[in-house]
């Protein structure tokens, strides 16, 4: 175990740290000539498109050092703030963690967030200013930032250029040297932290892994302390760009396991791993079920297509067990699945994956989030709402509890009266400001998340003008006064438009829906009216006017009364239309909804 060393990597957003590894593994020798590319550890199209990593991926290095061979274990991090449990999981799996931050933008909320897990866990903390080829770069400022972040010597940063290679082996000195081996005992029983899975369609789920105390073998009987599962191991091995088997994996190590579960929901991230006959006293701590924290109807625009997305959200579902999914009918929208999801990327990542890998084109509904709802009958167990159309009557209401969140905002000190103003907008409640540098200033709010996960970002960019992060943690269920709009077309409810704000938005947010719907639903024969309701209360209206036919134009003269026996004859036929007359809705309407700025 002396020679082994665990590291994860943290950093903001389009930081460098993909850039970083592909790096580590090329000096390494990890990969050939003919295996380099970008972003090697980044697997789907999308992760490469947008920058960002989205499923982590391990990978052992072998590095010599002072003429002695080390492993080197890299367990990459998700990078967005929706995966911040498996990015805790991951951490808890290390020793250390390389530290990296742009030479250009300084320190970023994620990076604090990340840094905190990472200090929680006794993680040692290599700080990496990378991007300083760059001609903007603030080499300078930005060691001071980390030294007041840290209270780190200035020796004690590396500079590097991940793009050029500048650096790359004073950081697997660095690793070697700074970073602690792992500690265990090999004649413990198994204890093992699961840090992630995926789905193999031949050989069913491969768990990921971190050996803590004990050994594990090909042919041991094991089980998932979480849930009492007991397996048989069929093969474990270590990672490199393709896995390697072994037979044997000792205290300290980094492997997958391959066991015959069929069903990724048995493996779940962070339960610990033990063996059948001699088994650990206790688990390692950290443990929770994740659960989506924000939900949306997905439908596909061809109804006929209904069974082919529920075979493609099943698939996706084998390696994305965080992504659940129930059947549910739409009046407007037909057949499809109400969608459990982490956060908006989350939910963007799973309708692109759906329109790329499945060829499925999808109708998203308005997410919303987790709400409970205590009934006047029994209000001690509440009513899980995830649907808004699911809401009980308001007599029958005793209370609703929405989500709220802690959110931590990093801003340059010029933009923080802007930033508040939007924050109070949004019912938050600022709790702590301080400043992290001379002028650098760290905001702390608590807020509803149903506030957040519209244009909330988008306009803390605008304020700030770029210069502002954001990042956020769960923090419980609270009393709020939230209300169901019914949006009703020709007098009838769509459902799939429905939905829950505050009481103090809902006039407002009524007026927009019905704005946006009168400007892209077509013009009919009749006239349409768009209405938004608070049960049976109408609290906004627009009207759609009818095509009209000028049946009067062929009247050269005669008597007026010829005319208005036309007029009053167009009229009752309009009238009959409009009362069995059925309004489409085109997919551009709930994009609209989607976008629509509250």
């Amino acid at each position: 175990m002396n020679y082994i060393r665990n590291f994860c990597i943290i950093a903001h957003i389009d930081h460098g740290k993909s850039t970083l590894a592909d790096r580590l593994l090329e000096f390494t020798n990890t990969i050939s000539r003919k295996e380099k590319k970008n972003q090697l550890l980044d697997s789907m199209d999308i992760e490469r498109e947008r920058g960002i990593t989205i499923k982590s991926h391990p990978i052992q290095m072998e590095y010599s050092y002072n003429e002695k061979k080390y492993i080197l274990n890299l367990i990459d991090t998700p990078g967005h703030v929706d995966f911040s449990y498996e990015v805790s999981r991951s951490i808890s799996a290390c020793e250390g963690a390389l530290l990296i931050i742009d030479a250009t933008q300084s320190i970023q909320s994620q990076t604090i967030s990340n840094l905190y897990l990472a200090l929680s866990k006794d993680l040692t903390i290599i700080p990496i200013i990378n991007k300083i080829d760059l001609p903007n770069s603030n080499i300078e400022l930005v060691k001071n930032d980390i030294i007041e972040l840290l209270g780190c010597n200035k020796d004690d940063i590396i500079c590097t250029s991940a793009k050029k290679g500048i650096g790359i082996k004073n950081i697997l000195d660095s690793i070697i040297s700074r970073i602690p081996a792992p500690k265990g005992d090999i004649k413990l029983p198994l204890q093992a932290i699961i840090f992630d899975s995926i789905y193999n369609p031949f050989r069913g789920v491969q768990t990921y892994f971190r050996i803590k105390n004990g050994t594990l073998k090909t042919g041991q009987k094991i089980k998932f302390m979480s849930t009492n599962n007991v397996y048989n191991v069929e093969e474990i091995g270590i990672f490199k760009l393709k896995n390697l088997k072994k037979k044997i994996l000792n205290a300290g190590n980094v492997g997958y396991l391959i066991a015959g579960i069929k069903n990724p929901s048995e493996v779940k991230v962070g339960d610990t791993l033990t063996e059948v006959k001699n088994p650990a006293k206790k688990p390692i701590g950290g443990f929770k079920e994740v659960k989506p924290m924000l939900f949306a109807g997905i439908y596909p625009i061809e109804n006929e297509k209904y069974k082919e997305l529920r075979i493609a959200i099943e698939k996706l579902h084998l390696n994305d067990s965080s992504l659940s999914f129930t059947p549910e009918t739409s009046y407007a929208l037909g057949t499809g699945f109400r969608c459990g999801f982490l956060g908006m990327l989350h939910m963007e990542i799973i309708k692109e994956r759906l329109e790329r890998e499945y060829n499925i084109d999808v109708i998203t509904t308005l997410p919303n989030v987790h709400y409970n709802a205590y009934l006047k009958k029994s209000s001690k167990n509440p009513l899980l709402i995830n649907n808004p159309y699911d809401l009980p009557d308001k007599n029958q209401l005793e209370k609703i509890e929405e989500p709220y969140i802690k959110a931590y905002i990093i801003t340059i000190a010029q933009y923080i009266g802007g930033i508040m103003q939007l924050c109070i907008e949004k019912r938050g409640v600022i709790k702590n400001q301080s400043y992290i540098t001379n002028n650098r200033v760290e905001l702390i709010f608590e807020l509803p998340l149903s506030e957040i996960i519209f244009d909330f970002y988008d306009k803390l960019k605008t304020i700030s003008k770029g210069y502002a992060s954001f990042d956020y943690t769960h923090l419980e269920y609270r009393k709020s006064d939230m209300v169901k709009i019914d949006i009703l077309i020709n007098g009838k409810i769509v459902d799939a438009l429905s939905t829950l704000v505050h009481i103090k938005n809902s006039f407002s947010i009524g007026k927009k829906i019905c704005n946006n719907l009168s400007k892209i639903i077509p013009k009919q024969q009749f006239e349409i009216p768009i209405q938004a309701a608070i049960g049976k209360k109408i609290i906004s209206r627009e009207t759609i006017r009818s095509l009209r036919k000028n049946v009067i134009s062929k009247c050269y003269g005669g008597d007026v009364t010829r005319k208005r026996k036309l007029l009053e004859k167009q009229k009752k036929g309009k009238k009959k239309m409009r009362t069995i007359g059925f309004v489409d809705i085109p997919q551009s309407a709930f994009i609209s909804i989607l976008k629509l700025k509250i």
